[in-house]
Parts: C-alpha cells; structure tokens; sequence
C-alpha cells in the first residue's frame, strides 16, 4: 500500500492561490522563510501569457511557456503544490476551498495570497466565446492554432470563391498588444510562412483585420507610438479599423457598428478576442466579506499595503487589485507577489511593515513583426529593430528554466530568420475540445476517474468510444 507523508502543521502556513507570475514569484519568495507554502492552482503549469500568441501561431509549443509548477519549485523543500480550482475562501475560519473534478479540499492558512488573475471579458457577451476564442490560456491557444490553421486547410478545398474569401478572412478585436501582437503574426504566417505551401489557394490574398472601438492602436503606448504601429502593420497587409464596435459575432462573421452609428457586417470564420479582461470571481467572494469595492472590471480596492481591509493576513496581487490605476501586466503581479511574501516575513521577525507597495515600471512593449517592435520606457518611446532585440531577451529573461530558453532561442530563430513554424499541428480535439466540455457540462465530473457514487459503473457518461 503505498505510504502517504505526514505534513508538517506547527509551522506559520501560507497558502497562494494561482500558479501565475504573482503566484509563483511570491511563493518562491519565501523560500527560505520558516513557513510551509501550499499553492493551490486550477492548472498544473506557470503560464507565461505574454507568449501564448506565439503557441497560437505555430512558433512555440505550449511546453515552453508553460513549465509545470511542480518542476518549477521541486527545489524549494517548503513549498507544496496542490490542484484545484478554488471556489470559496474563509476570511473568518482562515480557510481555501477547491474542487477538482468531483474532489474537495479545504486548506487552512495563516497567512494567504491571492494571486488568481484575470479571464477574458466579452462585455456582458459572453456568447462571443464560441465563436470568437480569447487568449488566457494555453486551451485558447491550442484552439486557435487549430482554427488558424484549419481555415487555410478548409479554403483549399473550398468550392466556391465566396467560401474561400471567408475562411482567408482572420479578424482579431482589440487593438491592445496582444492584439497587434496577433494580427501582426497571422499576416507573417500567411505572407510569408505559407506563400508556397498550398496550391489552389494564394495565401497572400489573406485579409487580417485588427478591429478596437478606441480611436488608435496600443492606448497605454501613447499617441506616437499608436499611430507608429499602425503603420508598420499596415505595411505588413493587415486592415486596421479603428472605431468599430462589435454588437454581434456568430460562426461566419461580426456584425460591427462604426462611430457614426453605422452598422455592417464583416465575413470571416477565424476570429479572435483581444479585447478586455476580467478579474477572477475570487475579488467578488472577497468583497463580500469585507465590503472592499469592486471596479467594472471585478478588481477589488486593496490598501496601500495590497492587504484587505479588516484582514492583515490576507494580501491580494497581480491582475485582481484596483490600486493606483495599476495596470494589468506581468510587472505588477511580479513585484506585488515580491512584496506580501516580504511582508509575511517581516511580520514574522516581529519587524516594523513595510512602506506602502509602490510598483516600479519598467517599461511596455510590444511586437509587430519580426525584427519590429515598440518600445515604451516612460520617456523614452522607440521601435524598430532595436525595440524588438530588446523585447526577445526580456521575454527571454523571464521564461522559466533553463531548458526553456534555449529551445526558445531555437524557436525564433526558426521561424524569425527563416520562414518556418515548427509547431503546425492542427488537431480537431484542438478547435472543438472546449465547446464538447462545455456541452457536457456538469457531467464531465462523472467520469471514469472519480465521480458522483449514485451513477453506474458501467454508465460512460461522457460517450467516449474508447472508455
């Protein structure tokens, strides 16, 4: 029978709740604190999000981006990892509750950090997400890799040139960086990428459309830098309309409304969203409790000490905090995970708090096509080459592992220097996976795994020929 370890509990206990850049860098804060670290995460992985486009387009396999978490703290002696979703916290019993599949566990804590991030926001329009995948996630991005490459595949055998005008039509809504990131890079692949690799169809003739409502691209960027990007993709051949509203999306095409209250219409099969993000339910849990205000976006108003009001114990970070019009990036999930775990043991040595978390910015940027970037360094704004030398060895730089970055090097050098993309494989499972999950729905927990006791044995509930 095999032999379950006896955990230690005298110890002062610290539960993180998500394995992301707030998460992660917060618990390896504390590695060498005298407490026990339980991370408690809905994926077994450290997503690095800021190169998910680039697993969606072909050049990076999601491994690179998306190091277990387990290997990533097999080091770090203090720290445990557990799966689960978590779907409920206890700021008066000092407790996390999570669900996996049809599992519960609740694990009590002395001190938490929540770090759960943000979703994919349709604006109260969540059923664009059938039709119109986001990217968070290294699902989206293998369910967008499938559909990008897909509609090539499907336009070759097309019948009809009206058919094939709409699957060489790719549409990406958001103007933000992970927008212009995308556009940018499904213009390469069709330009240049797969020019000689079909037959009947031009490649060439693809239409990549960057829609925002906003009057200019890349906002944060500031005014030069927007109307510097836009050029350089429509030079690369992508369409950008500023000032479109997307009212309806449905399986081929969006309905749009321009600034004028115009309405029309845009054929295409391949969209994606690029557009909003939403805080983790957690910040409405949380302010329920402690009646904290939540932003539009579901950010909860923590103090300046990123702690919440009425409970020291409890530090939020990253994506989820309304503080100071933070934004949304890396950086700020990185230096708030930093700071509670240094709280936390300051606290612990009986030492004075810390000053208020003041967030360091150390600049945006953003890609736009090999060898082309944007560089935003507070007052020094550029792109270029030198821009997008700088962008490759900061994301270098903070991808996990060392392992990581040298097939990453191989990667880019691949498909930036030549005009490959190792990573082309289009799977149905990829495009319909998610929508046959969120058919099934509560059932999918009934599976041959572990499930509900009062579903028979023999009942395959999920219809899988191969059960």
């Amino acid at each position: 029978m095999a032999e379950l370890k006896t955990l230690p509990t005298d110890r002062h206990q610290v539960v993180v709740i998500g394995s992301g850049f707030g998460g992660l860098f917060g618990t390896k804060a504390l590695k060498h604190a005298d407490v026990d670290v339980t991370v408690v995460a809905k994926t077994t992985h450290h997503l690095f999000q800021p190169l998910l486009y680039q697993v969606a387009t072909g050049i990076m396999s999601e491994g690179e981006i998306a190091p277990p978490t387990r290997e990533v703290l097999a080091g770090q002696k203090n720290a445990r990892v557990i799966l689960g979703e978590v779907k409920d916290i206890d700021l008066e019993a000092r407790t996390v509750t999570a669900h996996v599949l049809n599992r519960e566990t609740v694990t009590p804590y002395d001190s938490l950090i929540v770090a759960a991030g943000a979703g994919q926001s349709y604006f109260g329009n969540d059923q664009f997400a059938e039709f119109a995948p986001g990217m968070k996630s290294i699902d989206d991005a293998l369910e967008l890799r499938g559909r990008i490459f897909g509609a090539f595949e499907l336009a070759e055998i097309a019948e009809t040139e009206q058919e094939v005008d709409r699957l060489l039509t790719f549409v990406v809504v958001g103007a933000g960086p992970t927008g212009v990131e995308m556009a940018g890079q499904i213009a390469e692949l069709a330009h240049r990428t797969l020019k000689k690799d079909f037959r009947r169809i031009n490649t060439r003739n693809a239409r990549v459309i960057l829609l925002d409502a906003a009057p200019q691209v890349l906002p944060p960027f500031g005014e030069k830098l927007g109307r510097k990007t836009k050029k350089a993709l429509e030079d690369l051949g992508v369409e950008v309309q500023l000032g479109a509203m997307v009212v309806d999306v449905d399986e081929r095409g969006l309905e749009l409304k321009d600034k004028d209250g115009t309405r029309r219409r845009l054929e295409a099969v391949t969209k994606v969203w690029a557009a909003g993000v939403s805080a983790s339910p957690l910040g409405e849990t949380l302010a329920k409790q402690t009646g904290a205000a939540l932003d539009r976006a579901g950010r909860i108003s923590v103090n300046p000490d990123l702690t919440l009001p009425g409970h020291p114990e409890v530090f939020v970070v990253g994506d989820m905090i309304s503080l100071n019009h933070l934004p949304g990036v890396a950086q700020v999930a990185i230096q708030g995970g930093r700071y509670a775990a240094k709280a936390i043991q300051r606290r612990m040595a009986g030492k004075p708090a810390q000053p208020p978390f003041k967030y360091f910015d150390k600049g945006s940027m953003a890609t736009i096509s090999r060898f082309s970037a944007v560089a935003d360094l507070g007052k020094l704004k550029f792109g270029g080459f030198i821009a997008w030398v700088m962008w490759l060895v900061v994301h270098l730089f903070y991808i996990v592992g060392f392992k990581s970055r040298i097939t990453t090097v191989l990667h880019w050098a691949v498909s930036f220097l030549g005009r490959g993309r190792s990573q082309r494989v289009a799977t149905q499972q990829q495009i319909f996976g998610r929508l046959a999950l969120e058919e099934l729905g509560p059932r999918f927990e009934a599976s041959k795994t572990g499930g509900p006791k009062d579903i028979p044995a023999d009942e395959d509930v999920t219809s899988r020929e191969s059960a």
